[in-house]
């Protein structure tokens, strides 16, 4: 390590965290309430062995601050607080805990649980009637700062800016994505550098998505009970560093390796035209409750940074089930999350956000506000105002769910949707009236808000809950490998009535799975709005009918890549569904449907219509014996362009869907709407028949099927 001068200078209270600016390094944390700051560092060979400690005397807007000459990039550092400790006044100042800087950019060593990490003794020792605090030192137990430099030759490197209406997403694990990838470098599988080699990209663009949406990538920590069990918090919605990646997934190490790996990462896709979102909890932080451990906010500043019970300030407000809640209604708690965003969005060039538990967020005293500061901080601001934003609309607490309510800026994800697909295709008549909402974009949850079908993120199955495969292969979940004795999870009851859970080999069973699954594909990638796909479903994943495999970092959720035939065609119609949702204007839409033809009046630009080639009436919709229909989308009556401005005119498709358990004679529609068809989908078949079907006659959809006919369209008027 280089020489480190004696004492600090008083260096400056701006930007937070540790600056290097090329002779030394400022250092600058908050703490609204201490009344002293310690800087420690240790030594990189030896991480436990502290070897200087120093006093932060300069205090300004609650800001501690001093710099440092000599110090260089990769010294490891944390902070002692001190100040009172009265629990039940929300206040657990403790210097005996090692605190991490949480404007950290880089972390080095996990939290060790063999040590003393909690704040107070699990005897409950009490002082002059009051909880005691833990004194022994936990600084050999706790994970390091890492002072890092921010240089990086990022070169010509441009945002693939993909306008939300030509955009797919692609929901990955940064190392289930390549871990058990063969054509992808032993040393490289799991980490960052692996989702830039040829295999991992060749595989993204053969696909066809336009957007990467990383699980957690921030430094996260793993809960005691988990390591009591011999696992890990695998997907990592546990954080405590929100400005660092995550070193798991470091292929040059944790001394600061981890940034210039993330970088390199977003370089490379970008440079493959793949955006990179972000998948990020700030709603809640992996230190848990008044019985978690101590490695941050809590000893920095507890009122400041989590959202304390009025009624007993010893406890935490939960509107997360992780056992506290961000504050946002403290200013320093929505400059943080402020700050990391446009550090991501500017240093790290990330092209969007999905926030997690997203409701909490917006949580005025308690109930949700889509005019919260938290909104307005985003709205105004002149970088986070042009990523994209997607909000998960949910939490668990009164109140929570807020699918459709979110403001203008932020795409949400719809549960909604995905509930009401995988029951159409389940044959629940019950589903119609509410699927042509959400074919259509959902405009009944978004249009009010000044919002378009984009606001519409679509998906059938995602990292939390059952994979596409497992879906219709498991009534149940099989969550016992996680230790909870199977209580854990979503109670996901999907009884497709094919006879068999689990794996088989019984062709006929396996043909009707592989069949629904392309049903469930197709029709996300035929729906209006944004799809979004979860790695591996693709390739026919299976977690074994385990629905909540957060835990489980081990072949149960890394994507295997020996392909067989099933898992093969799977890859091959996903691909040729994304290709076809690209090439089609009319599967783009930028506004919700209008019921008329806006360029010529005798047509109309979307029409629902019975197996009789007959539109659906009001009734229709309400009949619950209807639940084979078919939807027609006009290609000439949806203004799409080209990137010139130029109008560009698509196919006009009409889609079929029959979710019952026999075949269905559809009658396609009257000539007006189109004169001969070509089948260009249809589930039933590994290669849809070819030739002409003139308006009129009769189309056969096999049992749960779905076809996909098109036709050139008029010429413009």
């Amino acid at each position: 390590m280089t020489e480190i001068s004696a004492s600090l200078r008083p260096g400056r209270p701006a930007p937070l965290g540790a600056t290097y600016d090329g002779q030394g390094v400022n250092f600058a944390v908050f703490s609204e309430r201490a009344t002293r700051v310690e800087l420690c560092l240790f030594d990189p060979a030896d991480p436990t062995r502290e070897i200087r400690r120093f006093d932060l005397q300069e205090k300004v807007h609650h800001v501690w601050h001093g710099y440092l000459p000599g110090l260089q990039p990769g010294a490891l550092y944390g902070f002692r607080v001190h100040g009172p400790f009265d629990p039940a006044q929300g206040l657990v100042f403790n210097p005996a805990k090692l605190l991490v800087d949480p404007y950290a950019r880089a972390f080095s060593g996990k939290l060790n649980w063999d040590h003393p990490v909690l704040r107070e003794p699990k005897n409950g020792e009490v002082l002059e009637g009051r909880a005691a605090p833990d004194i022994r030192d936990d600084a050999p137990a706790k994970p390091k700062s890492v002072v890092v430099h921010d240089s990086f030759d990022w070169g010509n490197d441009a945002r693939p800016l993909t306008s939300w209406h030509r955009t797919v997403i692609y929901e990955l694990h940064v190392k289930g994505f390549t871990r058990r990838n063969p054509a992808v470098p032993p040393e490289l599988r799991g980490t960052y550098a692996g989702l830039t080699t040829p295999a991992a990209i060749d595989h993204l663009r053969k696909l066809g998505i336009t957007a990467v949406e990383l699980l957690p990538v921030h430094e996260a920590v793993d809960e005691a009970p988990l390591v009591h069990r011999g696992l890990v918090n695998y997907w990592g919605y546990s954080t405590i560093g929100f400005f660092a990646p995550d070193q798991r997934y470091s292929s040059r190490g944790s001394l600061g390796g981890q940034v210039a790996d993330f970088k390199a990462m977003v370089k490379a896709l970008h440079q493959n035209g793949i955006e990179v979102i972000l998948d990020v909890v700030y709603n809640h932080t992996g230190e848990g409750n008044q019985g978690g451990p101590t490695v941050c906010f809590k000893g920095l500043d507890n009122r400041a940074y989590y959202r304390l019970n009025p009624e007993d300030p010893r406890h935490y407000v939960d509107f997360t089930g992780t056992g506290n809640s961000w504050n946002v209604l403290h200013l320093q708690g929505l400059k943080l999350i402020a700050d990391s965003m446009r550090y991501w969005a500017e240093q790290m060039h990330v092209d969007g956000f999905r926030m997690d538990l997203a409701t909490t967020l917006g949580r005025g005293t308690r109930d949700f506000d889509p005019r919260s500061a938290f909104f307005q901080i985003v709205h105004q601001d002149p970088v986070l105002s042009k990523v994209k934003l997607i909000a998960e609309p949910w939490d668990i607490a009164d109140g929570g769910y807020q699918v459709g309510n979110f403001p203008v800026l932020w795409a949400e994800w719809n549960g909604k949707y995905r509930d009401v697909i995988r029951r159409y295709w389940k044959g629940e008549k019950d589903s119609v009236a509410e699927l042509g909402y959400r074919l259509t974009g959902s405009s009944d949850l978004y249009e009010l808000s000044g919002r378009g079908p984009w606001a519409s993120i679509n998906y059938v199955a995602i990292h939390d809950g059952f994979t596409l495969h497992d879906l219709v292969s498991y009534n149940e979940k099989h969550n016992e490998a996680n230790g909870e004795g199977n209580q854990d999870g979503s109670n996901e009851n999907h009884s497709w009535n094919f006879g068999h859970e689990g794996p088989t080999q019984d062709p006929k069973i396996v043909a009707m799975r592989e069949q629904q699954k392309r049903n469930l594909l197709a029709t996300l990638l035929l729906s209006q709005g944004v799809p979004m796909l979860c790695a591996g479903d693709e390739i026919g994943k299976t977690q074994r009918g385990n629905n909540n495999a957060y835990c489980q970092d081990n072949e149960t959720s890394w994507l295997d890549w020996e392909l067989d035939e099933h898992r093969r065609a799977t890859l091959e119609f996903t691909a040729k569904m994304i290709r076809l949702r690209m090439e089609q204007p009319v599967l783009q839409r930028r506004e919700f449907f209008h019921g008329t033809h806006i360029w010529n009046s005798d047509f109309k630009d979307l029409a629902w219509f019975r197996p009789d080639g007959e539109e659906m009436t009001l009734e229709d919709w309400r009949d619950p014996a209807i639940s084979a229909l078919g939807v027609l989308i006009g290609g000439d009556a949806i203004p799409a362009f080209d990137p010139d401005g130029n109008r560009v005119l698509g196919d006009t498709l009409l889609i079929l869907m029959n979710p019952r358990a026999e075949p269905v004679d559809f009658t396609l529609p009257a000539i007006r709407w189109g004169i001969d068809w070509e089948i260009a989908i249809d589930t039933s078949q590994p290669e849809p028949v070819r030739g002409r079907t003139p308006a009129g006659e009769l189309v056969r959809l096999s049992s749960r099927a779905l076809i996909v006919l098109r036709h050139a369209t008029r010429s413009e008027p």
